[in-house]
């Protein structure tokens, strides 16, 4: 397990802005607004080959308008509690501009009674001057004290050099490597995904996203209220699971929910929605959550519609299934009533549907038609249900998205199906497929090599996507082609042959052209008569 870096301090000093900078990548949202951070957000990180995780909290302390029962206030206390208590190291970051406050009295008194090792952090520190202030905290009695700035870059390196000297020697053995240069001729082979699969849960604002990981996960790692746009930041939460004796990590992304953009009134909620765009771009399976309660609306839609355009594998989850179960039942028992009174020669196909799970299954992949493709399943947060058949599903789509089709069996399967529906363009030229190769495992993309490659339109991709999962399966992964025309001619290694081309003599005057005029002629009397005399002597 590597060394937990947890960063501290009272809200608004700078804590997600360092935390932005160790990381080398904006992760945390960044804003003037005081309480922005609420959940903890962890990366898994690096300084000079040795890996560690750092950690980014909430504000110690009470906003204005906040009351310290508040449930989102309480639960972001206890998280930032949660996080000292696995650090072996705590950075306690102060705002130099705005000295020493009551507050960050209060944080410092936690961190000792913690008993951690603590790095007193003064952030903003611009300018040598501002630096000079540095000693207004020397009242806390910490040993190491480290003047940054992490807006611009100032003072980062010899701060992170102190914290790896701090933290347990990591072996040379499990340092990582820098990665090695890629070669040319691994251009050709399929991108495999690697590291644990990355779960993406989005949707709505409170269709209990955080509820299904913390369920997941047996912990209260996130924070979950009724209140919709509790979660702010993209919250990466690590997860591992026993299946038949194999062990398998997961990492499960809780993002905060996906509103309409007319009613986006702030820029911390602009930037909770770009994170959580970005967050689905860089996931393995996406897992888009509905709320059974209220059906699906046109702004589930929409987020099915992010997903579909980053290209990433699916799976939708009914969830708050306990809401409407006892209703549903109702249902199921006054239908089987009035089928029960109807004659069996006078039934018909809709009498013989039973409000199952299945068929409520497939009027979701009706009404979100461009992800048929995607397994639907039904849970409940608040009680458990059917949350193992959710973990069965994200193995086998993740089994489908690891697939690896042969090169030779690839081929005859898309011959096959282009001899079985052969497109034709309009002046009836024919397709010929030469030759197809997988590129790419997540998604699932195969480059064509074909004559003409404007013949294969968006409606013949899907005919050869449904032929590829009748062959191979792919449930819950799209699968994208890429089609390239191979060149008519080859050109030869040799040097071409110049020919010679015969110049004609232009004449500039018109004597000139009269002169060579007369000169065919007088060359026509003289070859005509001999002409004559030999065919005569034959």
């Amino acid at each position: 397990m590597p060394s937990v870096v947890t960063i501290v301090g009272k809200p608004n000093v700078g804590k997600s802005a360092l935390f932005n900078r160790i990381a080398g990548r904006r992760i945390a949202i960044v804003h003037d607004m005081p309480g922005v951070t609420r959940d903890r957000v962890s990366a898994e990180v690096e300084w000079h080959g040795v890996p560690y995780t750092l950690i980014d909290t909430g504000g110690i302390s009470l906003l204005k308008g906040e009351k310290k029962g508040d449930v989102i206030t309480k639960s972001a206390m206890m998280q930032v509690e949660l996080a000292i208590e696995e650090a072996e190291l705590v950075l306690f970051v102060v705002d130099i501009q705005s000295g020493l406050t009551p507050l960050d009295q209060e944080v410092a008194e936690r961190l000792r009674r913690s008993q951690k090792k603590v790095f007193l952090v003064c952030n903003k520190a611009d300018t040598n001057a501002l630096e000079l202030h540095s000693h207004d905290f020397a009242s806390f009695n910490f040993d190491r004290v480290f003047n940054v700035s992490a807006i611009h870059n100032r003072g980062i390196d010899g701060l992170m050099n102190a914290v790896i000297r701090e933290l347990p020697q990591v072996p040379e053995e499990e340092r990582r490597p820098a990665p090695a240069p890629q070669n040319d001729a691994d251009e050709d082979q399929a991108e495999m995904i690697e590291g644990p699969l990355k779960i993406a849960f989005v949707g709505r604002p409170n269709v209990g996203k955080s509820s299904i990981v913390n369920k997941l996960t047996q912990s209260n790692r996130v924070i979950v209220s009724p209140i919709p746009g509790t979660t702010r930041d993209s919250v990466d939460v690590p997860f591992s699971v026993e299946t038949d004796g194999v062990k398998q990590d997961y990492i499960l992304v809780d993002t905060a929910g996906v509103r309409k953009e007319r009613r986006v009134h702030d820029s911390v909620e602009f930037y909770s929605i770009k994170r959580t765009e970005d967050s689905i771009n860089r996931c393995d399976i996406a897992i888009l959550m509905l709320d059974a309660s209220e059906g699906i609306l046109e702004q589930d839609k929409k987020v099915a519609d992010k997903i579909v355009d980053a290209g990433k594998a699916c799976i939708i989850v009914v969830n708050k299934w306990d809401l409407v179960a006892e209703g549903v039942k109702k249902m199921q028992e006054k239908e089987a009533e009035r089928i029960a009174k109807i004659p069996v020669y006078r039934r018909t196909e809709e009498d013989q549907k039973k409000l199952t799970l299945a068929e409520f299954g497939a009027w979701v992949q009706e009404k979100l038609f461009f992800l048929s493709y995607a397994p639907v399943i039904f849970t409940s947060a608040e009680n458990g249900f059917n949350l193992d058949r959710l973990l069965e599903a994200v193995r086998y789509v993740a089994a489908q998205l690891k697939q690896v089709i042969p090169t030779g069996l690839l081929n005859r399967t898309l011959a096959t199906a282009i001899e079985e529906k052969l497109p034709v363009s309009a002046r009836g030229n024919f397709l010929k497929f030469y030759y197809a190769t997988q590129v790419k495992q997540a998604p699932p993309t195969f480059l064509l090599f074909v004559n003409r490659k404007e013949l294969i339109q968006d409606s013949y991709q899907k005919f050869l996507a449904v032929k590829m999962r009748q062959a191979f399966g792919y449930e819950g992964c799209p699968i994208h082609f890429i089609s390239r025309a191979r060149p008519k001619t080859i050109e030869s290694k040799h040097k071409p042959r110049i020919e010679k081309r015969r110049t004609v003599k232009k004449y500039s005057t018109r004597g000139q052209q009269r002169e060579q005029i007369e000169g065919r002629a007088r060359l026509r009397k003289r070859i005509a008569p001999r002409d004559a005399a030999r065919r005569k002597g034959k």
